[in-house]
């Protein structure tokens, strides 16, 4: 292996080690979604199903009816 590239492998390992270091003694700071991530995805999914559950309950569907015998053709003008 050549001098330089060598020397060039050290200091990015010395580099790589030191980091690891660093972070190892760091203390762990809790981020925001530690702290209120699932209180978030909870509070968003009943917002989802309350706004759409009033949608849906607005909207007066009739699920599961089917038109057959109910729908007839008109008559024909000419």
């Amino acid at each position: 292996m050549f001098p330089v590239a060598r020397a060039a492998q050290r200091l990015v390992a010395r580099g790589i080690q030191h980091t690891a270091v660093r972070q190892a003694h760091r203390k762990h700071e809790p981020t925001f979604h530690d702290k209120y991530g699932t209180m978030v995805l909870l509070g968003g999914a009943t917002m989802f199903t309350a706004v759409w559950g009033y949608v849906f309950t607005g909207l007066k569907i009739e699920w599961g009816v089917s038109p057959v015998g109910r729908v007839t053709p008109s008559e024909w003008r000419e």
